[in-house]
């Protein structure tokens, strides 16, 4: 899944201009392509906050792009595990679920 300059025009646009104007502009194109850590460092980053904050609408996407950013599966389940002590085991669970349905082929 190669990121789409245009995935939030596309997904929410037509009731958020605004924001999706933002989100592609900023986020991802200025933010996520800043060179002080990797892209594969805020994969890490993203999907811990993500599984921390229980924001279980976002991780499919967001684990794709982790594995895009060179993130294996093990690694991802490796960093599961390790957020279950200090996310909670709730979360975990949930992360491993979503993680199962969005398994790569």
């Amino acid at each position: 899944m190669a990121h789409d300059p245009h995935y939030a025009r596309d997904s929410i646009g037509d009731i958020a201009p605004k924001l999706a104007e933002l989100t592609d502009a900023v986020l991802f194109a200025d933010v996520w392509a800043r060179a002080e850590i990797s892209p594969r460092e805020r994969s890490i980053a993203t999907v811990s906050a993500l599984i921390a904050l229980n924001r279980g609408e976002q991780l499919p996407f967001h684990l794709a792009r982790a594995r895009d950013n060179g993130l294996s599966e093990a690694e991802l389940v490796e960093l599961i595990t390790h957020l279950a002590f200090y996310a909670g085991w709730p979360c975990a669970f949930s992360a491993i679920g979503t993680l199962r349905k969005e398994r790569a082929p």
